[in-house]
């Protein structure tokens, strides 16, 4: 992966990690930070400059570790190894957190970080799975630190836990060979073509998502599937049934029989609108006043009356095409 410069906090070359990316970077201009959460010059840019932002890698060590539950596929979702991504989705989430600064993050107490992991799951009654991608797209981080590979080797011998993580990249081959002993559930997410070449910029497409899918299920993972997020673009329905159905042709048989899908439909925010704007002012607009309510902290929601509408559309087109799958939950 290529960056123009590197941001960094001078304590991250107290680890092991920020030296191993120092050495890496070695041609690439650092400049040192106080904070990654502060970068003044980031945070000046104008919105258009959004794109070019995330050409830059910021390099720090993670402060925040507090566990967040989750009642959905884990226990917790767990601030990790990363924050942020180098791909422009124009529906990114972490946008409504870090504003234009959602440029790639990385943290190198890793140690730290899966410590306290592994402690929580051993000292607890019951198996936990924490969810360890909420903030990042850990495939793509990995092409970078060899974090995910680092992970699996150091958690697979937990004696009550599970690691989970979201996706939408197909660079798996390096995880294929680890011995994971079961520890590790994979979900990869999944749009239709369309939405994925409109809105998700930088990403793996769907035909290499499901055959990474396909591998790493091969490979003995847990292997989910997100649909996520549900954009009700015009001709939606048509576009999603599309999917369900290559879906249900494209995934292996193995894959199949023990397949959990999540659906989660699109949050939108008045951010998005103004970034998207100026970033990418020839990009389709996913704002529809007609289909959309407002929320708390200038967010966006489909209308009550059509999730409902589009859960039951789905739920019968999964039954039909991929009836032996779990349907875990509609959000």
């Amino acid at each position: 992966m290529n960056f123009n410069a590197i941001y960094y906090e001078p304590a991250s070359l107290d680890y092991i990690l920020g030296m191993e990316l120092k050495q890496k970077y070695a041609n690439l201009p650092w400049i040192p930070i106080e904070s990654h959460n502060r970068i003044e010059e980031m945070t000046s840019k104008p919105n258009s400059e959004f794109n070019k932002m995330k050409k830059n890698l910021i390099i720090g060590v993670r402060k925040t570790h507090k566990y967040v539950d989750n009642q959905k596929i884990s226990d917790f979702l767990v601030p990790y190894t990363s924050s942020g991504c180098s791909a422009s989705c124009l529906y990114c989430y972490l946008v409504c957190n870090y504003n234009k600064c959602s440029y790639l993050r990385l943290f190198v107490n890793r140690e730290k970080m899966l410590g306290k992991i592994i402690k929580t799951a051993n000292t607890s009654d019951n198996p936990l799975t924490f969810e360890i991608g909420s903030n990042s797209d850990l495939i793509l981080e990995n092409t970078i630190t060899k974090n995910l590979e680092w992970t699996i080797e150091n958690f697979k011998n937990t004696k009550n836990g599970f690691l989970t993580f979201p996706t939408k990249f197909d660079m798996v081959e390096p995880l294929l060979k680890l011995d994971h002993k079961g520890k590790v559930i994979f979900r990869m997410s999944v749009n239709p073509d369309y939405i994925i070449k409109k809105t998700e910029f930088g990403t793996s497409s769907l035909q290499n998502r499901i055959e990474a899918a396909n591998k790493m299920c091969e490979a003995g993972y847990k292997t989910g599937i997100l649909i996520a997020p549900i954009i009700q673009v015009e001709g939606w329905e048509k576009m999603y049934s599309e999917l369900i159905t290559i879906l249900a042709e494209g995934l292996s048989e193995k894959v199949k029989k023990q397949l959990v899908i999540e659906c989660i439909f699109m949050t939108y925010s008045f951010v998005h609108r103004a970034i998207n704007e100026e970033a990418f002012p020839n990009a389709i607009d996913l704002y529809s006043k007609d289909k959309m309510t407002g929320g708390g902290r200038g967010k966006y929601y489909y209308k009550q009356e059509l999730k409902l509408s589009g859960e039951e559309f789905l739920r019968k087109e999964l039954q039909q095409k991929l009836g032996e799958a779990e349907i875990l939950y509609f959000c």
